[in-house]
């Protein structure tokens, strides 16, 4: 059975368990404790970026979310998460992208930044750029690039819902807010939503990463 090893604190974890459990594929889930299981030995032979999540299928380690979506959707392809249409196939890719690279950077800055910090102010402008592009590429549709869930809306879903929790009110979006409210529906958003406790844990790991981070970069700089 696949093994997947997980923490539900972190958003990249909850695309591939969201991607689980709508496809409906068996899986064995691992706990992953990040206050140290990451750096264990056992695990870095798995994963020596000491990253999660990964999955072990059939004795094949998939690392990185983004790649997992991708070999979960080829090796078990029923539901269809990728539209064949090119312009709708693009769609999903730059939502991902977009997520990945635009909103959710900004995301660990609200978490981050102080909020009357213009490094915050920017993060909030930025953030209103992404949910505008967002609009924009749902237009009409039910999901991303299709009437039906795609991996777009998987990796979106992991990021947006945060949002609210971070002062960004999705009633300025409508057809943003009405998309969320559609995937909140689903039980697989519903049995994987962030807790009140994980999320808060959430933000003091992202606080811990950032000050990490950045004092090795003046570390580097001298």
């Amino acid at each position: 059975m696949l093994k997947f090893y997980y923490n539900p604190v972190s958003p990249n974890v909850r695309r591939v368990w969201l991607t689980l459990l709508e496809k409906e594929i068996p899986f064995e889930t691992v706990l992953v404790k990040l206050n140290g299981d990451q750096l264990k030995p056992n695990f870095l032979q798995i994963n020596p970026f000491h990253h999660i999540p990964v999955i072990v299928d059939d004795g094949f380690r998939v690392v990185e979310s983004l790649a997992i979506l991708d070999y979960l959707e080829s090796k078990y392809p029923t539901p269809a998460m990728l539209p064949t249409d090119p312009q709708q196939l693009a769609t999903v890719r730059m939502v991902q992208m977009v997520t990945a690279n635009e909103l959710f950077p900004k995301v660990i800055s609200l978490i981050y930044e102080s909020e009357d910090s213009p490094q915050f102010a920017e993060a909030k402008q930025h953030i209103d750029q992404v949910l505008k592009f967002f609009t924009v590429a749902l237009g009409t549709g039910t999901f991303f690039g299709s009437q039906q869930l795609t991996l777009a809306d998987i990796v979106a879903g992991a990021v947006v819902p945060l949002l609210p929790r971070l002062g960004i009110n999705l009633d300025d979006y409508p057809e943003l807010q009405a998309w969320y409210e559609r995937l909140m529906q689903r039980p697989a958003w519903q049995k994987t939503e962030i807790s009140a406790e994980d999320f808060e844990q959430f933000k003091r790991r992202v606080r811990v990463l950032v000050k990490l981070h950045r004092h090795k970069l003046n570390q580097a700089n001298k």
